[in-house]
């Protein structure tokens, strides 16, 4: 993941959502005209031969995904929900993410970007047409209107994609933001205890929902406790004095032999020099700040780290009962602070800030608990091996999660500053492998509470 690259395929249930007609064509128009407006910022500030270099085998050449979006909203929107002839068939094996590695993606014959630009373009004219007159119910992917929310966020998933690709990229600064708003520790915990006892994990109620977020269900959790915030540039800078890298206790064995393998001291983009360490972000050299979330560790520097620190990551039910749980109604809220969507002033999403906000921030997002940004700032690993929830059917397509399932892949939770509303929720799941470090993952630690302690 990030992106969870797809191809076309057909239908299982979904569920209706709420609302009028009227009101879902609406957030339909306003979710894709997002999603587009922020992939023409990310491919229109840098020049054609940015747009068509591989800048790591990593990622995608940033046109490949232009004309991959087009062609799923072309493929899911156009063709299978409206009926239409496809526009241009002999493309799709080329934009087929299951068919070519993004390593070896430079070598196809790709659309070039002022092609890519007018196919994408030309795709949603043709969908805004589609939306006014299909039907938002009778069948699964029409439902709520969900096709269209399926491919609102394939695009925001492709953007943060191309946005890891932008802080990939050598260059001069092509992307600016301004800074987010100050954080404050002050009179908070170190951590948080969240009771024994059962809650609802995952939703049946959420239209836009992806397959491996249903079904809801309940899930029995031991009391444990979760940092208050995530673990930041400061604190694990502590790690790394105290000869973190250097000593193989902390370390599961395939994360130590990825360290010695490939020399890692420090996280990805971070060095040392003149006695301080320093960072590349989105082409700026600056200092790490230490007040800010940790961001660009794999699992295995999450997991060593929590060692060190005698405690551990926590599960993805811990997570997300830390994240969901109300105490007071016995209930899971869609979000941390509530059932309201994100606004600026209770989560760091959509690339607003283009970094982490600093530990503390964003207290009008806090759990019931008081657990602070949960949602925003960093996709926060979790111990959690990626598998399916009783009950799991997959839909529209096995290759969106079925194929992923199983101990290769390890759970994040919470997304990233780099995520878009649309694409984050209390439920929503992202996964990778374990050794990965580019993504805009950071961790923070629980441990199982003391005998007693957070009993019901």
């Amino acid at each position: 993941m990030t992106d969870h690259e797809t191809p076309a395929g057909t239908a299982a249930p979904a569920e209706a959502g709420d609302g009028t007609a009227g009101t879902l064509r609406l957030r339909a128009v306003e979710s894709l005209t997002a999603a587009r407006d922020r992939t023409a910022l990310l491919t229109s500030c840098v020049d054609d031969h940015d747009l068509t270099a591989q800048h790591s085998p990593l990622m995608s050449p940033l046109v490949w995904d232009l004309a991959h979006i087009g062609n799923q909203e072309e493929q899911w929107l156009l063709r299978t929900v409206a009926g239409l002839a496809a526009l241009r068939p002999e493309i799709d094996s080329v934009y087929d993410a299951f068919e070519h590695p993004r390593a070896s993606r430079p070598t196809l014959p790709l659309l070039p970007p002022a092609e890519a630009r007018s196919y994408a373009s030309d795709v949603r004219g043709r969908v805004l047409d589609v939306i006014e007159r299909v039907p938002l119910h009778g069948g699964p992917l029409l439902d709520a209107g969900f096709a269209f929310g399926m491919i609102a966020q394939h695009e925001q998933q492709h953007d943060e994609t191309m946005l890891i690709t932008h802080q990939l990229r050598r260059g001069p600064t092509a992307l600016t933001a301004p800074p987010p708003p100050a954080g404050d520790t002050t009179g908070l915990p170190a951590d948080v205890l969240v009771p024994a006892g059962p809650f609802t994990m995952g939703t049946s109620t959420e239209p836009w929902a992806l397959d491996n977020e249903r079904p809801a269900h309940q899930r029995l959790v031991p009391a444990f406790r979760i940092d208050t915030v995530p673990v930041t540039n400061g604190a694990y800078q502590q790690f790394i004095e105290d000869g973190g890298y250097t000593d193989e206790r902390w370390w599961a064995p395939e994360g130590w032999a990825q360290i010695r393998e490939h020399g890692i001291g420090a996280p990805l983009f971070w060095r040392r020099e003149g006695g301080q360490w320093l960072r590349r972000r989105f082409g700026a050299v600056e200092p790490v700040p230490a007040e800010e979330p940790v961001l660009h560790v794999s699992w295995y520097e999450a997991d060593a780290y929590a060692r060190w620190a005698g405690r551990r990551l926590p599960t993805e039910e811990e997570w997300e009962k830390a994240a969901r749980y109300d105490p007071v109604s016995g209930r899971s809220l869609r979000y941390p602070w509530g059932d309201d969507d994100p606004t600026p002033e209770r989560a760091n999403l959509g690339q607003r800030h283009l970094r982490p906000a600093p530990a503390g921030s964003y207290p009008r997002g806090a759990s019931p608990l008081g657990v602070r940004q949960l949602i925003g700032d960093v996709w926060e690993w979790t111990s959690s091996d990626f598998l399916p929830y009783p009950g799991f059917v997959a839909f529209p397509y096995r290759e969106y999660s079925e194929v992923f399932f199983g101990g290769a892949h390890k759970v994040l939770r919470g997304g990233s500053f780099g995520v878009a509303p649309v694409a984050c929720r209390g439920t929503f799941r992202n996964w990778d492998l374990p050794v990965r470090r580019q993504i805009f993952s950071g961790f923070r630690t629980a441990r199982t509470a003391a005998p007693g302690e957070g009993d019901t």
